[in-house]
């Protein structure tokens, strides 16, 4: 490999990880919640603006991946370099703690500028580097999940801003940071000339599991395998969303249950969520998705979402102890972030490495819906003061995710390019065999007449 391409890829993993650095900042949510609670926002109320962000950042990235070739990767980066910006900048301009404001300036127009962004850094690392693809995409969202303790920290105790400056001018001063950072990033976001290849690299043969068959979107939504990568990722990221959402909100309680003062819980709390879950969720990115590049990408998701059931389950007896509830979120934002370097190069795999910037635009629409269901559902069930349920249900929801990861089989492209039927579901999830257990139960008259045409009745008919 020359030297010129060995710095095209390292500068695309540097502009990668300036543009994810900024998108984080939903993940730095929880550090403005005790302010807006302060001023008279209820638990629900600060759920319902992260879940604002997420479902507009997941409806957003569809529009992206469809923009990406017609746009080009930079300029689809600075586009939600600016739309990320103003929006905090507006939320900031206009006071900073009314619901409708905020809401709008960050859930809307900064998840819109989150949903921009997103896919550039994923769709251009794997063009870069296809020998590796879930290492890149690991370094390439690594910033992502770093991202939130910087801002979370700057916010609280490193930079103080929300105490000496106030919630409105910390808004616009991260704003301006964002857009900065990702009008930086952007100017090596382009993907490499036709027919690259890193030296000495030989691609697979086109096959079905390896990314060498591409899947047109509307064909991978004839197949029940992105389904089942859908339920899955929901459940995922549902769970350790709603774990951000409350990060902050029920440690503090369950360690002033445990006699801990305000003032000390709500400082466990913060490091618990700045650091060590942030840590963990940018470090998981990375470790998953190397992982996944020596075992397998289905064999690593299901490893993540039973692991992450387990701790959900125990969660709530951890939060009251300062250290065990730091192992605890490390655990959750260490499996969390995992979900950020697997679900994309499982999409490429099964779907086509060359089209994953179109499709797993809507895979990641299972984020919304995770991005919805988690946080309102630790929002409701925390002001009714039930935290236990919301975490065993989210648990529960990683086991299922589990199990539809086991029943994933690699998808039949030329069964995806007809209409959806039985005969193809079956053929899709390697269950040729049930068929006829299915046609039976569709059309048993089917079979009476077969049965009543076979050559032994004929035979009687014959000799009556």
């Amino acid at each position: 490999m020359s030297e010129t391409k060995s710095v095209n890829r390292l500068n695309v993993i540097i502009g990668a990880v300036l543009i994810q650095l900024s998108l984080g900042a939903i993940y730095a949510w929880s550090v403005f919640t005790p302010a807006l609670k302060a001023v008279g926002w209820t638990k629900l109320d600060t759920q319902v603006v992260f879940a604002v962000g997420l479902v507009t950042f997941a409806l957003v990235m569809v529009f992206a991946g469809r923009a990406l070739a017609k746009w080009g990767p930079r300029a689809l980066a600075v586009a939600g370099g600016l739309a990320l910006g103003s929006g905090y900048v507006l939320a900031g301009l206009l006071g900073g703690t009314n619901f409708w404001v905020v809401c709008i300036g960050v859930g809307v127009i900064g998840g819109a500028g989150i949903g921009l962004g997103y896919v550039v850094p994923i769709a251009v690392g794997m063009r870069w580097f296809p020998d590796k693809k879930g290492l890149i995409t690991g370094l390439a969202v690594a910033g992502f999940g770093f991202g939130a303790m910087g801002w979370v920290k700057m916010a609280g105790t490193w930079g103080h801003l929300i105490a000496t400056v106030g919630l409105a001018n910390t808004f616009m001063i991260y704003g301006a940071a964002f857009t900065v950072l990702i009008l930086a990033g952007s100017v090596w976001m382009r993907m490499p000339p036709d027919g690259w290849k890193p030296e000495g690299f030989v691609a697979a043969a086109a096959a079905a599991g390896n990314g060498g068959q591409e899947f047109t979107a509307r064909e991978m939504l004839r197949t029940p395998q992105f389904y089942l990568v859908f339920l899955t990722f929901a459940a995922s990221a549902g769970a350790g969303l709603m774990s951000i959402g409350l990060m902050k909100l029920y440690p503090m309680e369950a360690l002033q249950a445990s006699g801990y003062g305000v003032v000390e819980a709500s400082a466990i709390a913060g490091t618990a969520m700045a650091v060590f879950f942030s840590l963990a969720n940018g470090i998981g990115r990375i470790a998953w998705g190397t992982l996944s590049d020596k075992i397998g990408r289905k064999p690593s998701i299901m490893v993540m979402t039973v692991s992450q059931a387990v701790v959900l389950f125990v969660f709530t007896a951890m939060a009251g102890s300062e250290s065990l509830l730091y192992l605890g979120a490390t655990l959750i934002g260490f499996n969390f972030g995992g979900n950020f370097a697997l679900f994309p190069t499982f999409t490429a795999d099964i779907f086509g490495n060359q089209r994953v910037g179109q499709n797993y635009p809507l895979v990641f629409l299972s984020y919304g819906v995770g991005g919805v269901a988690g946080p309102v559902l630790g929002g409701i069930l925390g002001d009714m003061g039930d935290f236990p349920t919301a975490f065993a249900i989210c648990a529960f929801a990683c086991l299922t995710g589990a199990l539809c990861t086991m029943m994933i089989k690699d998808p039949d492209h030329k069964e995806a390019t007809r209409p959806a039927s039985v005969h193809g579901f079956l053929h899709q999830m390697h269950l040729d065999h049930l068929e006829n257990v299915a046609e039976y139960a569709l059309h048993p008259s089917h079979f009476r007449r077969a049965s009543t045409a076979s050559p032994a009745n004929e035979a009687k008919d014959r000799v009556a």
